[in-house]
């Protein structure tokens, strides 16, 4: 039997579990605070497996690629530009790599540019496309199932990215907005913003990122009655401190994220995880409540 597609699972109302933070999670495996994550899809290939190798254990349905900042114009700061279809390649392959045994469904990660758009800054929007796009294209033709334009604080910039993948593939498309001022991006947009404007444009809304699991469960809640999309939901595991070494430590624990969970699930979320902060350790807990769920509802 054919494995049902991400759309299929999600018109089936099944709930579906995302996995857990990339960066973060690289930090404390060695990453160096500061240094790009897509840097360790060529140089260190086995840690960016592993970390997906451990969300698989702990319960995704979902992976998403190590590709968040891996337009050619994000990776020109990092000195990688010259390396993005290599990057988006690789981090495809070793996502798969992890998901097929086990079943679990490859999201590409797209995020924002890193730049500001005119007229705000200098970026033109036919620039910005472009990325965007060949982006896309590099994901698409290294076998995701699904696209997640994600992190977004700009309508105009997500609007763009939507557009440029819209013109390159008809695979499922999220988009999610981060509300990093509470309920509000660093540019003032609102959830039901979000779900008026952007909504429409993709297959599924959401939310990943911001600050406390309280003001994200506020911005859930408001963008649910804007939106007639399904929703994702990834919050923070709470806002992180550093540690003697210069690695952030965040405050919300596995135990905490788990009994949230159903709070989410309950609040319209159709696909719940977790954005910086989360570990496998709380992704498992995460999984384990969606699991509950699910059980409620066959009985």
């Amino acid at each position: 039997m054919a494995q049902l597609t991400f759309l299929q699972r999600i018109s089936a109302s099944e709930r579906l579990v995302s996995d857990g933070a990339t960066g973060t999670n690289l930090q404390r495996r060695g990453l160096p605070p500061g240094a790009a994550a897509e840097t360790w899809v060529l140089e260190k290939p086995e840690e960016i497996l592993h970390l997906h190798q451990d969300f698989v254990a702990a319960g995704a349905d979902i992976l998403l690629t190590c590709t968040f900042g891996a337009t050619k114009l994000r990776l020109a700061s990092a000195g990688l530009a010259e390396k993005t279809g290599d990057i988006n390649r690789t981090a495809t392959e070793l996502a798969r790599e992890a998901a097929e045994p086990a079943g679990v469904l490859v999201a590409g990660s797209i995020g924002p540019t890193g730049h500001m758009m005119q007229p705000y800054g200098t970026l033109p929007l036919e620039e910005a496309e472009c990325a965007f796009a060949e982006q896309a294209r590099l994901l698409i033709d290294s076998g995701v199932d699904l696209l997640v334009v994600e992190t977004q604080f700009d309508i105009q910039e997500a609007t763009a990215a939507i557009r440029a993948v819209r013109s390159v593939s008809s695979l499922p498309l999220v988009c999610s907005f981060s509300f990093d001022r509470g309920t509000r991006t660093m540019m003032g947009v609102k959830p039901a913003e979000v779900g008026r404007d952007i909504g429409p444009l993709v297959d599924v809304v959401g939310i990943n990122c911001g600050r406390s699991l309280e003001e994200n469960l506020k911005a859930l809640r408001e963008l649910r009655s804007a939106a007639d999309r399904p929703i994702w939901f990834k919050p923070n595991a709470g806002l992180p401190k550093l540690d003697v070494t210069g690695v952030p430590v965040y405050d919300v624990t596995p135990a905490d994220m788990g009994e949230r969970a159903q709070e989410w699930i309950a609040a319209g979320a159709s696909v719940v995880g977790g954005c910086c902060g989360t570990s496998p350790e709380h992704l498992a807990r995460i999984a384990e409540a969606v699991r509950q769920t699910r059980v409620d509802h066959a009985g």
